[in-house]
Parts: structure tokens; C-alpha cells; sequence
């Protein structure tokens, strides 16, 4: 072996080999361990810690409830608890991330980069208890100007008829949208929401058009909400209104199943007509309750829950609503408006008066009645002193 002879401090002779004659072994070896050193990464003991912490902090896993107001920035999980539980993934996700467009929304969901129990998934996911969600960074909207919050509204706008931990039903005035869209800033329900900061979950649970005035039915949570609805698409959901029509109805009971169709105006604005090809099925059950000639007092029970369904289908027996400003008489609610029935009376005549249905969590009857309000109690009075044609058996 090439090489030199040295004395090693045990006194026996040792070979020292030179860098000429290493093996390609030990060559390969030294180039290993070189590399090895040259990629390894200079990081404070502090630095560290920071880049632990920040892990950590991106893969903590909150509640649903706690997720109203998500972090843009970071990557988020999420679990699915009851306030969410039986949600559309993509409704979720719109609701906890406000500020974010909805086509982002879809994007990151259909990209894969949104994940349910660590697998790809798409926007109408079901959500189910203990599901986790993996949400990413999201871009939220460019917004000019002020953002605008929604005004607290008082009790005594809003009465409450009936309240559990799982439902509150209110007396809905005439004028007040059931929530935000269509020119409406602010609704029933975001000004609920604004009322009740601490409440985790408030969502409608059915909807009234604007000028109708009575119940209404908002769910405090999740499982209320996905059973009433359930209960609704079954008919499980009693629902009457009082209503003032133009005309002299004569039958005592009236069953009308006119099909209902939505048709928009060259301004835009949606309407709904009776369309025997296109429309969808719709049945409401008219009782007179009493006569006055010009005009009737009614009941209406719904058996399906189509848009504007009782004013259209009244407008079909030739007896428009008092008062409607969309398919009544403008002549003669013009006339009204000035007092001709005995009293001015300028809004719909179209109340939600009584719910009737089985609690959707404890199982227990439920019976709501709202009580008319006073313009349309003054109106009332004035034509029952009027005197009536005939009262209704």
C-alpha cells in the first residue's frame, strides 16, 4: 500500500495514507459528508420556535360556531359542529367568509384547494357532525367607501311571539323586507342579527313578501332549520293568513290549484302569474269569513308556498287584494287609500295570522297566532259599522 510509515502514540507503526492515493471509497465518502453539511440550515433556536408556532397556529382546528369571521391570510380548519351541520359546503363557506366573491369561493372548492376530512370534494357537500374542513387563504372583495352595518332593531318593532333555544317567531311589520336584496340594504334578518350579537346562529326558516305583515319562523339553530324545512316540503306546516279582498266573494270555501309561473318586466322587476305549460303546482284554500259587498274578509291556507301565491291566485278568481300595489286595482286602492271604506288605509291587506306544527327538535305541539295590527283592525271596525252583506257560517 503507497503510502508513509509515522510512529502513532501507542509506539507501533501506522500507515498515512496521502490525498493521492485515498480510495474511490473514501473519495465518495468525503463528498457525501460535504454535502451533507453544505444543506443543512443555519436557524436561531428563536427562529424556530416562531416557525413552530406558526404552524401550529395554521393547522388549530376552531368550531364552527366560533368561525363566524374567518382569517383571509391563512390557512384554516375547521370543525363542523351543530350550528353547521347539514349545511352545502359552498353556503358555509359564503357565510363564514364575508367579504370573499362567490366565484372565489368556487374556485378554491372546485381546484381542490378547500378539503372535507382531507379529500377533494365539491360545493354541495353535505356537512356532517365532527367533518373537517380545510379552508386556504382567500382574497377578499375590493370594497370603496364605508362598509355599512345593519342597524340594531328594537322589540317593540319586532315583537317576539314565541322563543325556545331552538326557534324564535316574531310579528312581522308591513314594510320591513324578511332580509337584504333586490335595492334593500338591510333586512328582518340582518337586523336581527345586529340585535343579537351573541347569538350564534339565526337563519329564516320561510319568508314573507315586504308588505305582508304577521309570524314569521327564525331558526337558532341548525338542526331546527333543516327540520322545518323538511316539515314545509311535506306539508307538515300549517300556515293561515287574513286578507281583505276586492269584491263580493260569494263561495263560503274556495279551493284554487292555478299553477304559478315568475315572468320579469322590461324594468326588471319579478312578477308571477297563473301559466297553465310552465307554471308549479300551487293550491290555496279560501274561507270566507265575511261580506261588506265592495269588499271581503277571508282566510287563506296555504297548502304550497309559491312566491306571491295567495294575491296571485285571489287576482284569478277576479278579487284582488286590497291595497296590493303589484296586481291589485290602482283606481279603486287609490280610492281606499283616501278613506273610502270609512278610514285611510294605505298598505297590503295580507296577514300571516296563525302557524300550526310540531316542534322539529322536542316533538311538542306548537300554535302561533299573530294578532292583526291596529290599521288593519281600524279598518275592519270601520266596515263592520258600515254593516255587513252576510256573515260566513
Amino acid at each position: 500500500m503507497a503510502g508513509h510509515l509515522r510512529k502513532s502514540a501507542s509506539g507501533r507503526a501506522a500507515i498515512s495514507p496521502s490525498d493521492s492515493v485515498l480510495t474511490d471509497f473514501s473519495r465518495r465518502r468525503q463528498r457525501t459528508q460535504a454535502t451533507v453539511y453544505r444543506v443543512q440550515p443555519m436557524i436561531s433556536r428563536q427562529d424556530a420556535e416562531v416557525l413552530t408556532a406558526k404552524k401550529t397556529a395554521q393547522r388549530e382546528t376552531v368550531k364552527a360556531a366560533a368561525a363566524q369571521s374567518l382569517s383571509c391570510d391563512a390557512v384554516r380548519f375547521i370543525e363542523i359542529d351543530a350550528s353547521a351541520e347539514g349545511q352545502r359546503l359552498d353556503n358555509f363557506l359564503l357565510k363564514i367568509a364575508k367579504g370573499v366573491p362567490k366565484s372565489h369561493i368556487y374556485r378554491v372548492i372546485r381546484s381542490g384547494e378547500v378539503r372535507l376530512n382531507k379529500g377533494r370534494t365539491d360545493e354541495k357537500a353535505r356537512l356532517a357532525l365532527g367533518d373537517i374542513v380545510r379552508v386556504p387563504p382567500l382574497k377578499t372583495a375590493q370594497r370603496t367607501g364605508d362598509v355599512k352595518t345593519a342597524p340594531v332593531i328594537r322589540e317593540a318593532e319586532l315583537p317576539v311571539l314565541f322563543e325556545d333555544e331552538h326557534l324564535l317567531v316574531v310579528n312581522k311589520p308591513s314594510g320591513l323586507a324578511a332580509h337584504g336584496g333586490s335595492g334593500v340594504a338591510f333586512g328582518l334578518i340582518e337586523r336581527l342579527r345586529a340585535s343579537r350579537p351573541a347569538a350564534p346562529f339565526l337563519e329564516l326558516a320561510h319568508r314573507l313578501d315586504r308588505d305582508t305583515s304577521g309570524a314569521l319562523i327564525v331558526c337558532k339553530t341548525r338542526k331546527a332549520l333543516v327540520r322545518l324545512h323538511e316539515m314545509q316540503r311535506e306539508g307538515k306546516v300549517e300556515k293561515h293568513y287574513r286578507l281583505l279582498v276586492q269584491g263580493d266573494w260569494v263561495n263560503d270555501r274556495q279551493h284554487v290549484k292555478a299553477p304559478l309561473a315568475r315572468y320579469v318586466l322590461p324594468s326588471g322587476e319579478r312578477r308571477v302569474k297563473v301559466d297553465e305549460v310552465e307554471g308549479l303546482s300551487a293550491h290555496t284554500i279560501f274561507t270566507l269569513i265575511e261580506r261588506f259587498g265592495d269588499v271581503s274578509f277571508l282566510d287563506a291556507e296555504l297548502k304550497t308556498g309559491r312566491t306571491h301565491q295567495i294575491r296571485v291566485h285571489a287576482l284569478s278568481t277576479g278579487h284582488p287584494l286590497v291595497g296590493d300595489d303589484k296586481y291589485g286595482d290602482y283606481a279603486f286602492n287609490d280610492a281606499v287609500k283616501k278613506g273610502s271604506l270609512g278610514v285611510r288605509f294605505a298598505r297590503l291587506f295580507l296577514h300571516a295570522m296563525r302557524l300550526q306544527f310540531i316542534h322539529p327538535v322536542t316533538g311538542s305541539p306548537v300554535t302561533i297566532t299573530a294578532p292583526l295590527p291596529a290599521e288593519c283592525e281600524a279598518l275592519l271596525a270601520a266596515l263592520r259599522a258600515r254593516g255587513r252583506v252576510k256573515d260566513a257560517k
